[in-house]
């Protein structure tokens, strides 16, 4: 029937027009890659125990025509700020340390004020300068021969002054949480990323290859991405040799070789969009295998200056609201990568977004999406 036909494909195109033009989940991260804004993007909203909603679009490898899935593997960055801030809990369960104590009693070459606590570095309120982190990192090819504590060593010696006074402000700080994962070790007698990958990783049932400080499969992990013709990479220049770091340009995008970042403690993780969904659903359990109930209480509790003010700032979490709802968050974004995780403790939700192009600062990109399932 002609007339039944084109009454079809007339309805067809009133509902194509409806999900372009509506403000829908969906469409909203087909656009990132419709519109050139990342090669490929994953997002999922779940609760304690299941998946509510996932979604994988585009490719991980350009080149290769290799599409995301659960499989693929992301550079986390500054994300694994959660699992120092976690790391640095248990210790103080176990007794090894005390949040509340100087962080000098326990690191004696500490270059700044003595007083200083490491809570107050905890929550990036100690006063600790932050040098610009992008040009920390080597190739993958270079890692036996990197020297991590000699690196850091200079860096430190570098930049030996604080920039604020304890409990002045908010000072965010990847240098010291780059002291903090020193504490760790000293104290713990581990290896910062095998304290990680015994601690706290392996008890969830989470695959070395599924997260961790390491590239298992550079088939599985997303080649990172920047967009050629952009503000971003021209900054790029000033910060890294392209030259070393950067493979030859394809179709709008320059992709990155694979690397690692210098230091593990402040953004080193590397790992799936299902092993973020389970460290988050643990944090939400009733009974958390990885921490107490006062620890967590402790972990999602805003710190203040001196004067009151809020900070926005947890132990290592940033705090918002969205829709009315609290959340504690943490984006991880540099050269070829940007992630969110995000928790709603009172509404028993989490949810986490990774795309494989460069991301300068916190977007707050899952304000977007977790709205419609809030």
């Amino acid at each position: 029937n002609p007339e039944s036909h084109m009454s079809d494909i007339k309805k067809s195109y009133v509902r194509y027009k409806e999900i372009n033009s509506m403000d829908d989940p969906e469409k909203i991260l087909l656009d990132q890659i419709r519109k050139n804004r990342s090669p490929s993007v994953q997002y999922a909203i779940f609760n304690k125990d299941s998946l509510i909603k996932s979604y994988a679009f585009g490719y991980t490898d350009i080149e290769n025509q290799i599409k995301a899935d659960r499989a693929t593997t992301y550079n986390a960055y500054s994300v694994t700020k959660t699992f120092t801030a976690l790391a640095i809990l248990q210790l103080s369960e176990f007794s090894k340390l005390r949040i509340e104590d100087p962080i000098k009693d326990y690191l004696s070459d500490f270059p700044y004020n003595p007083k200083i606590t490491i809570k107050q570095v905890l929550t990036h309120s100690a006063g600790i300068p932050n040098p610009m982190p992008l040009a920390w990192i080597h190739l993958s090819s270079e890692t036996e021969a990197f020297d991590r504590d000699e690196f850091f060593k200079k860096i430190l010696a570098k930049h030996k002054n604080t920039i604020a006074n304890p409990d002045e402000k908010f000072t965010y700080s990847n240098l010291g949480y780059v002291i903090l994962g020193k504490l760790i070790e000293k104290v713990s007698g581990f290896k910062y990323e095998d304290y990680i990958q015994n601690k706290i990783i392996g008890p969830l049932g989470i695959r070395k290859s599924e997260m961790g400080f390491e590239i298992h499969d550079t088939t599985s992990h997303a080649t990172g991405y920047q967009k050629k013709y952009s503000l971003t990479n021209a900054i790029l220049g000033l910060l890294i040799d392209k030259s070393k770091y950067m493979s030859k340009s394809g179709p709008g995008w320059k992709p990155f070789k694979p690397f690692y970042v210098n230091g593990p403690s402040y953004g080193g993780l590397i790992g799936t969009r299902e092993a973020f969904i389970k460290y988050i659903q643990e944090l939400l359990q009733p009974e958390c295998k990885l921490i107490t109930d006062d620890s967590r209480k402790i972990l999602f509790t805003e710190n203040k200056t001196l004067e009151g003010r809020p900070t926005g700032m947890c132990l290592s979490w940033f705090k918002g609201y969205l829709t009315g709802h609290e959340y504690f968050t943490h984006a991880g974004g540099g050269g070829g990568y940007y992630c969110e995780i995000r928790v709603y403790p009172r509404l028993n939700k989490g949810s986490v977004v990774f795309f494989n192009r460069t991301g300068m600062s916190d977007q707050r990109f899952l304000d977007q999406i977790d709205k419609f399932y809030l």
